[in-house]
């Protein structure tokens, strides 16, 4: 081969592989942290379920703001829930007592 096709050869491959490497996606992915309520402040009825719907309780108990963000996606704004929120928790009392809704039990 001809030394000038050889190096633009080399150089194309090189040029390729830069591409390449700058398009992968090689960042490590942020471990996030979440904050959960304790066990204790779980429902009654709720003590008997699967550790993930027991989280997911848990975690509506301690981020209210966090679900009320998000709308129902389930169909039950038929039942009037407005946002996610409102399939865990039914009402947050004056005294800061919670009444949870079952709905999402399952």
């Amino acid at each position: 081969m001809k030394p000038r096709l050889t190096l633009f050869l080399t150089l194309l491959l090189l040029a390729a592989v830069v591409i390449v490497e700058a398009c992968t996606d090689t960042a490590v992915p942020a471990q996030v942290e979440l904050t959960l309520a304790p066990e204790s402040e779980l429902p009654d009825f709720v003590s008997q379920a699967e550790p993930e719907v027991k989280e997911a309780y848990r975690f509506a108990i301690a981020n209210p703001e966090v679900l009320s963000a998000f709308p129902c996606y389930c169909g039950c704004s038929v039942i009037g829930h407005k946002n996610n929120l409102e399939c865990y928790i039914k009402e947050v009392r004056a005294d800061g007592s919670i009444e949870f809704e079952n709905h999402a039990f399952g």
